[in-house]
């Protein structure tokens, strides 16, 4: 990828990205690899948050809905560009990430079910999203623990999946490999201004001058003090609470994703759990484990996978996605010169995470908002729209002397 650095006083940029998620890590890693100066403030560890509760599905035509198609394209942008962002990062940080490829199966458990998935595979299906509806009985010999009253199932080959902590430790890795700093449990307190222009972060009784601040910081970005009341981002806490069972690895009970009714989820790894998620809850940052949730979550799977009640639980967590009022993530530069959004990505930021960390450094590095994001601004939530920067005429004017 060709990348210009050139900024009107000839230097690099300087970039503090609130967050050490793996969108935050993306775009630090794309940065710091291009020479940009990139810290990074975590106010835990990184990746802890939402990177690390999630399932790392890959699974943009799967959960496609109608009403939602410009976050399809953007998803399916993002699943075409997962392959060589896996071949890249695993090379960067020399360890793997446990991609797999076996596809998603999508299942109903009777009439009712059946009918909705049907009808959610003709939409699929006219989009061309390439995906195969199964009779239960096809569904079973691709799956052959699945309960004997599936009635159908929709097969999607290209949804895969990743394993979501693996992929944090490598982008941490491959970010701090190439020249980037990362501040640990670092809580930044405010973004300085001056005007409207950003001028620096401040933690604790320290000030960091930099070009250009990236809010990443997830279900926590509105927290952040300094941004203007318009500029601070609709993005909330939604709770979900998962499990992971322990199967046989060599006679693991389930090979390929399963979406079961309600919502549900399974995801199998290469090490033999079985991860099942995940309640959806409006309980902003409550972090407690319930017997309703965890109930909730076995009962629907065992209803796809009687097998199930017979495997030792692993360990079960709480995460918080980051959900912006549209379910849309908040991606590209404000009305604030320096401040770029990278938030909001709700239950999509593993997916998202090669879109996110291309388009994004590539704004920061050449001034240019990539068409795939343009979308995607908070200017989408404002009554009164300001101009937006486009792709054909935007340059960043930060670095200027």
């Amino acid at each position: 990828m060709s990348i210009n650095l050139a900024r009107s006083n000839g230097s690099k940029p300087t970039v503090a990205i609130i967050g050490a998620g793996v969108s935050g890590l993306g775009i630090g890693w794309r940065l710091a690899q291009a020479g940009a100066r990139v810290e990074i403030f975590e106010r835990s560890e990184p990746g802890r948050g939402a990177s690390w509760a999630a399932a790392g599905m890959l699974a943009a035509r799967a959960e496609a809905e109608p009403g939602e198609e410009a976050l399809l394209q953007l998803n399916l942008k993002s699943q075409e560009m997962w392959p060589s962002f896996r071949d890249e990062i695993e090379a960067a940080a020399h360890m793997p990430i446990d991609y797999r490829d076996d596809g998603t199966l999508i299942v109903a458990l009777d009439h009712d079910d059946a009918e909705a998935l049907h009808f959610t595979y003709e939409f699929q299906s006219k989009l061309d999203l390439k995906v195969e509806w199964l009779s239960g009985q096809e569904a079973r010999k691709r799956e052959p623990f699945l309960a004997p009253n599936v009635t159908g199932a929709v097969y999607s080959p290209l949804d895969h999946q990743v394993e979501n902590r693996l992929l944090v430790d490598a982008l941490r890795i491959a970010f701090m490999a190439a020249g980037g700093m990362l501040h640990n449990y670092t809580e930044i307190t405010a973004i300085e201004t001056k005007g409207d222009t950003v001028t620096g972060v401040r933690y604790g009784d320290e000030h960091l001058e930099v070009d250009v601040v990236v809010l990443a910081a997830g279900a926590w970005s509105r927290t952040i003090d300094g941004l203007p009341k318009e500029l601070i981002p609709p993005v909330r806490p939604l709770k979900g609470q998962m499990l992971a069972l322990r199967m046989d690895v060599n006679e693991p009970l389930l090979r390929h994703v399963l979406w079961a009714p309600e919502g549900i989820y399974m995801v199998p790894r290469a090490d033999g759990r079985l991860l099942i998620g995940a309640t959806v809850e409006e309980k902003d940052f409550n972090a407690d484990l319930t017997a309703g949730g965890i109930l909730h979550l076995l009962r629907e799977s065992w209803e796809a996978v009687p097998g199930i009640d017979e495997l030792p639980i692993d360990e079960m967590w709480v995460g918080h996605r980051p959900t912006s009022r549209d379910d849309a993530p908040i991606l590209g530069p404000t009305a604030l010169n320096g401040l770029v959004m990278a938030t909001g990505h709700h239950r999509n930021g593993i997916l998202l995470t090669p879109v996110t960390a291309d388009a994004i450094s590539r704004y920061i590095l050449d001034g240019i908002v990539p068409t795939e994001i343009t979308p995607f601004g908070i200017d989408r939530f404002q009554k009164k729209k300001p101009h937006r920067k486009t792709a054909e005429n935007v340059k960043l004017q930060q670095g200027a002397a």
